[in-house]
């Protein structure tokens, strides 16, 4: 384990874990482009978790982003219960991080639409055209046609914000751990492990 991302000293620790998380969503191979998302399902379902790919990070606004399928089960979850915590574990430096934040869905409006500019270009586009919502039961094991659209937009796809309220920091070390906990108010206080 790497024991230099232990003695990193208080003051840099916000500006290191953002860092991490700016530098993530344009590194295909960072850890920390694909964190766990948990919400409160629907229903008496208790807490759904499922992992999202990190599309942006804002370090001086506290924010984080993410696009999904607009008829998936997290938008509605986070539509009726907006608290949400994502989790990213980095094997490379040995860290977990748990944000906790408050989310908001958009379904249109201008940020989806240039989203949407840049994803209809890649592979990914597949992912919001599909004619069927995401759980819903195949028939067969063909993939799913990209089928009928939403007529006004052409696609599905949403986009999570995360207003990040605080983070969980805890790095692993042969010699010990250290855990931190950040508030988006510039409070930080060091834990237990």
């Amino acid at each position: 384990m790497q024991q230099d991302n232990l003695e990193i000293p208080p003051d840099h620790l916000p500006t290191r874990l953002w860092q991490e998380l700016t530098r993530a969503p344009h590194d295909r191979h960072h850890d920390w482009r694909t964190p766990i998302l948990a919400t409160q399902g629907i229903d008496q379902s208790g807490p759904q978790a499922r992992t999202v790919v990190l599309r942006h990070a804002d370090a001086p606004l506290w924010t984080l982003r993410v696009y999904t399928d607009a008829r998936s089960a997290k938008c509605s979850e986070l539509v009726a219960q907006p608290l949400a915590q994502l989790t990213f574990w980095s094997k490379r430096l040995h860290w977990q991080l748990r944000v906790s934040a408050l989310a908001t869905v958009d379904f249109e409006g201008e940020q989806v639409d240039a989203a949407w500019e840049h994803v209809r270009q890649s592979p990914a586009r597949a992912d919001y055209l599909s004619a069927l919502p995401p759980g819903h039961i195949q028939t067969s094991r063909e993939p799913v046609a990209e089928g009928a659209k939403d007529a006004l937009r052409g696609h599905h796809l949403a986009i999570l914000s995360f207003k990040v309220s605080s983070m969980d920091w805890l790095a692993l070390g042969q010699d010990g751990h250290r855990r931190a906990r950040l508030t988006s108010d510039g409070l930080l206080a060091w834990l237990v492990p």
